[in-house]
């Protein structure tokens, strides 16, 4: 079978891949730099060819609120948005969370706080990883750092979310959205028959039963003991999901005598800075967390065993690094390289970073 290889922009990859995998609805709200998701939408006009309704709401609490409702039925639907506008969609995201609904959600982040900068940043770390709405919940959070992980984490996300009953979001940095690559798209899913939704889905709604019975989805309990059991279910999820779905990568770690952790876009650069440095005679190695939540404590653990030093790379003023230090011994020092207002490093500044802050001497082979 021939693959369907096109150039595309990531969010226009993420945009192919919703209509490949048979995804029942978008529901979303144009705001740079991921309006590129919407308008692909509109142009592949996929409710002629695979039904898929794409409606462009009036904010993105609108936007939120109608995945919320489609989720409800056991429909596989989603929304994008960037910072700001994911902000507005924090009540929504927290309700799916507690009615144990389905959904993907993709942020597309630019800089803040507030209205900020429609450039690049990677300050949503903490309100993506740490539940930015309210109650004790987590979001499945996949990091793409290509374009070929835009298409591909769409299906993936929402395998994970039907598979927990949980929101997954891809949390990309405006770099990856906005970049042009090569990108193998997916083989076309048909979308789930109502038989099928109600065989997979036993909770959807779906109206009257045969029996005159009703599911109800619901975040509201007014019971205090039946809302801790409630988060008791939630709790044991999250374990699962834990236990079962850490993902990362990792490159010139078994002789690293350091290590840079790094997610999205500054992983691509610091792998650079990783060649480069070996060039030079100087053994440091990369090791990229695919997945945000759930964290890749123990990888981190284990590759920092002999570590000099450890940099943590991100394009904010220092987020992961809190989550990076709780992975590591108290005497393996970790440090904090990062750019803010949308400005990114190139893979010097990174080596730079190592002379700064461990005293690292690099020679002319460096650039």
């Amino acid at each position: 079978m021939n693959e369907d290889i096109r150039l595309m922009k990531g969010n226009e990859a993420i945009a192919h891949a919703a209509v490949r995998y048979g995804v029942d609805g978008y529901f979303g709200y144009p705001i740079t730099p991921q309006s590129e998701v919407l308008e692909t939408l509109e142009a592949l006009m996929p409710w002629e060819t695979t039904g898929m309704v794409v409606l462009q709401a009036e904010s993105e609490i609108s936007s939120i609120n109608m995945v919320y409702g489609g989720a409800a039925t056991g429909k596989a639907v989603m929304t994008s948005s960037s910072s700001p506008g994911v902000s507005l969609m924090q009540e929504g995201i927290s309700y799916l969370a507690a009615s144990e609904l389905p959904a993907l959600i993709v942020n597309v982040m630019r800089g803040g706080p507030g209205l900020g900068t429609i450039h690049p940043s990677q300050s949503d770390y903490f309100q993506a990883t740490k539940g930015g709405g309210h109650g004790d919940y987590h979001l499945i959070v996949l990091a793409p750092s290509s374009v070929q992980e835009m298409a591909d984490f769409v299906g993936l996300g929402f395998d994970l979310a039907f598979k927990y009953r949980t929101p997954a979001m891809i949390l990309a940095d405006g770099v990856v959205g906005q970049m042009m690559e090569k990108v193998v798209l997916p083989e076309q899913r048909q979308r789930r028959t109502a038989e099928e939704i109600r065989t997979q889905c036993p909770w959807a709604l779906t109206g009257k039963t045969a029996d005159r019975k009703r599911n109800v989805v619901t975040s509201l309990e007014l019971d205090s003991a039946i809302m801790e059991k409630n988060n008791e279910r939630f709790q044991r999820t999250y374990k699962e999901i834990e236990a079962n779905e850490v993902r990362y990568q990792g490159y010139h770690l078994d002789d690293a005598e350091y290590l840079i952790v790094a997610f999205g876009s500054m992983a691509r650069i610091c792998l650079k800075a990783v060649e480069e440095a070996r060039k030079a005679g100087v053994k440091i190695g990369l090791l990229r967390p695919i997945t945000l939540w759930p964290f890749p404590y123990e990888a981190i653990c284990k590759a920092s065993e002999n570590a000099k030093g450890i940099l943590v790379a991100e394009l904010n003023a220092g987020q992961m690094i809190e989550d990076v230090r709780l992975a590591v011994h108290d005497n393996v020092p970790v440090e904090h390289f990062g750019r803010m207002g949308g400005i990114v490093p190139n893979p010097a500044e990174v080596l730079g970073a190592f002379t700064d802050k461990f005293g690292v001497k690099f020679n002319d082979q460096t650039n």
